[in-house]
């Protein structure tokens, strides 16, 4: 983007945040580089220590405790999002979550209960935090997620997560349908894989990340910062037009079938 592409005024949401390879740090960090405002969350206490010296960083004006499994956490953040700003015009849903027993297994293996974990928390959640930012786009805003090209094509140890990806991209183009006479703009980004914490609880990652950067027609991995950069294009005028799109951000991997 040229020197003239900026975010001020633009402030909001972004959930995910767990250290500093983050997936949802690269965003904040690049939104927060164009003069976006950013108010963060952490899991929990013990990721509080990890988050928030980051946080803190960027300027965040809110940094809030926000665990989606947690009746009520997600409804507190927004409540004290709307007490702060009134409005907003961002949020970034960058979480995923399943019990490992059920990832690293097979997916006919799978448990009733772990799949409905994993879907709550990686798909249900976002439709939850879309319902709670709408009344606050009252101009009309953008809703972000975070998906894998493993919800399009088999990949392989990714097992569980690939139908649950494949939820949260669906759930993409639905709200994109249903919010867009508001002017709300969903859509959802697939980088390639990116050493992550979460990333580090798939089987044999090391090897997936070696694949992909083999096949990658750039012949390299995407970073936290490229998914940013592409983050507040989204978020950005430049983003203006677009709703319902998945934006991959991979070196071009998903090229290759």
């Amino acid at each position: 983007m040229s020197n003239s592409f900026s975010l001020h005024g633009k402030r909001g949401l972004v959930v995910g945040i767990a250290n500093e390879h983050s997936i949802a740090y690269g965003i904040a960090k690049t939104i927060r580089e164009y003069g976006g405002e950013v108010a963060a969350t952490y899991l929990n206490e013990k990721a509080e220590r990890f988050v928030r010296p980051l946080a803190e960083g960027l300027g965040c004006p809110l940094i809030m405790p926000c665990d989606v499994s947690k009746p009520g956490e997600l409804e507190s953040v927004f409540d004290k999002l709307k007490a702060a700003w009134g409005t907003i015009d961002y949020v970034v849903h960058s979480i995923a979550f399943s019990p490992l027993a059920d990832l690293h297994g097979r997916l006919v293996d799978s448990t009733a209960e772990g799949f409905g974990v994993a879907m709550d928390i990686s798909c249900h959640s976002f439709i939850r935090m879309a319902k709670l930012a709408e009344p606050m786009m009252p101009n009309g805003g953008t809703m972000l997620a975070m998906s894998y090209y493993g919800a399009e094509k088999v990949i392989d140890h990714y097992d569980l997560m690939g139908p649950v990806k494949a939820a949260l991209e669906s759930c993409v183009r639905y709200l994109a349908a249903e919010l867009g006479p508001n002017n709300i703009r969903v859509n959802c980004i697939s980088p390639g894989p990116i050493l992550t914490r979460a990333a580090s609880g798939i089987k044999d990652f090391d090897e997936l990340l070696t694949v992909a950067s083999s096949r990658a027609p750039l012949g390299r991995l995407a970073t936290p910062e490229d998914v940013g950069r592409l983050a507040a294009f989204y978020i950005g005028e430049t983003g203006n037009n677009i709703t319902g799109n998945i934006g991959f951000v991979d070196a071009g991997y998903h090229v290759r079938g």
